[in-house]
């Protein structure tokens, strides 16, 4: 169920995260750097490694759009990176300038959460790139954080084996003693769980510490009974500390890698272990799933990213079940189908507003930015960006073949819109090439110097890719 598939071994120190965007994955070390690499191939993107930290990054997380790359560092500071090109958009000062251990993305992308060796935890506004709220842990430092699915309330995790549950207003509404010795990792699934009794709905997370355990945990949120954390589980697999645990996307599977080098592959619904992966020679400091692929990375001190592919009976996580199963077309799908999509997308926020304006398979394909913000008033620009994304990935798998590698821009590796030639011979996407250039004077293919920054729209590219689209389209 689980293959071993590629090694990235790139990284002169110790791994201490790995991410995964829909088409990237992005590793972080004690060599102070971040590296990012193109799911398609696994070959490291041409701005990669991002440098500028001064001590050891130990955590790296995508923004739910995957434009955006942040990371944390000893230094005291989280930094911004653009996925696009690399660019450094800003480095955020951890207050007290405590070593900073993890951070995360809130779900709507608006605030990066920040969590420090000496307790703090710090909200940042992404779009001010300001600080909207922090508060501090009592005794030990942060060591792990996790967002709600609905950004209602975040969970961290401390050295002193304490579990606090916070709004997004920085009230501390819950805390437990959850490992005796340190919580070391921790992470929310992205689908909840429903009691048909009561008509609650839970949200399962998972926590692990220092004391080889991995629990199994459900939160009920509600506003007339406050919040209430309930131990569904522990799980007992792993002979030594456990470092890290994740959920898969469809939170059936979670998977941990700790002390003892070995990764364990768990049922969530019944606890039981479908896989032990022991290939990494050291301590396994990090492990997650993809979230629309069939993919599993796992990093360790032994400098390594091992990538696993997980032969699933069911649909990929993240992938629409109605496009896997039923082989539905996409224009006859129902309101329900684009409903269950939307699900699987991570955008089940805009169903009701879909139904509302009976969206279905044809009025989804013809959505365009001007009537998601008119006709659907979706005020918020990066959401709207986000819908548009996932409905062109839509449109792309409607495509009968795969896009001709030579369609592609090699630094983007989309399909190109705009190519120009630049002076080393070489067709590029006119927008990520200037971003290139703004930046260095080297050939993103060949990393020799340009003698030259001219760009020649290449128009007999846009042509053939048209006349392409159109063979697509019949």
């Amino acid at each position: 169920m689980a293959t071993l598939i590629h090694t990235l071994s790139d990284h002169s120190d110790d791994v201490n995260y790995c991410a995964f965007s829909s088409s990237c994955l992005a590793t972080c070390s004690l060599d102070k750097t971040i590296r990012v690499y193109s799911l398609s191939d696994f070959a490291e993107l041409p701005y990669s490694p991002l440098e500028g930290h001064t001590y050891a990054v130990h955590c790296c997380c995508f923004s739910p759009s995957g434009l955006v790359l942040a990371s944390c560092s000893t230094d005291g500071t989280s930094a911004l990176w653009d996925t696009r090109d690399g660019r450094r958009l800003a480095v955020l000062q951890q207050p007290g300038a405590s070593p900073v251990r993890v951070c995360r993305f809130s779900p709507e992308a608006t605030y990066l959460l920040a969590g420090a060796a000496d307790g703090s935890v710090v909200l940042w506004n992404v779009q001010s790139m300001k600080l909207y709220r922090s508060g501090k842990v009592k005794g030990g430092s942060l060591m792990a954080c996790a967002f709600s699915p609905s950004g209602d309330f975040f969970v961290t995790g401390s050295s002193s084996g304490d579990l606090t549950i916070w709004d997004d207003k920085m009230r501390c509404l819950y805390n437990e003693k959850a490992h005796d010795l340190g919580v070391t990792c921790c992470d929310i699934s992205s689908h909840p769980v429903s009691d048909s009794e009561n008509g609650f709905e839970y949200f399962q997370m998972a926590s692990c510490g220092q004391d080889n355990n991995i629990k199994l945990w459900l939160i009920l949120f509600a506003d007339f009974l406050g919040v209430q954390l309930k131990c569904k589980c522990t799980l007992i697999g792993h002979s030594a500390p456990v470092l890290a645990c994740a959920f898969s996307y469809d939170g059936q599977m979670i998977v941990s890698g700790s002390v003892d080098k070995c990764v364990i592959i768990y049922e969530t619904s019944t606890g039981n272990t479908l896989h032990t992966l022991s290939q990494h020679k050291r301590y396994v400091t990090t492990c997650a799933f993809a979230p629309c692929s069939p993919l599993l990375a796992t990093g360790s001190m032994d400098k390594t990213v091992h990538i696993w592919q997980l032969d699933l009976k069911q649909p990929c996580a993240g992938q629409c079940t109605v496009e896997n199963e039923s082989k539905v077309a996409i224009e006859d799908w129902s309101e329900d189908d684009v409903s269950a999509w939307l699900c699987a997308q991570d955008l089940a926020e805009f169903v009701g507003l879909f139904k509302m304006n009976n969206i279905d398979g044809k009025e989804l394909l013809n959505l365009t930015k001007e009537s998601l913000a008119n006709e659907l008033k979706i005020e918020s620009l990066g959401l709207r960006s986000k819908v548009l994304q996932k409905i062109e990935e839509l449109r792309m798998t409607m495509m009968s073949v795969s896009v001709p590698d030579e369609f592609l821009c090699p630094i983007t590796r989309e399909l190109f819109k705009d190519p120009v030639i630049a002076t080393d011979g070489y067709s590029y996407e006119r927008e990520a090439m200037e971003n290139w250039i703004s930046n260095r004077r080297s050939s993103p293919m060949t990393n020799l110097p340009l003698h030259s920054l001219m760009l020649t729209p290449n128009r007999t590219l846009k042509m053939a890719i048209s006349r392409w689209l159109e063979t697509q389209q019949k």
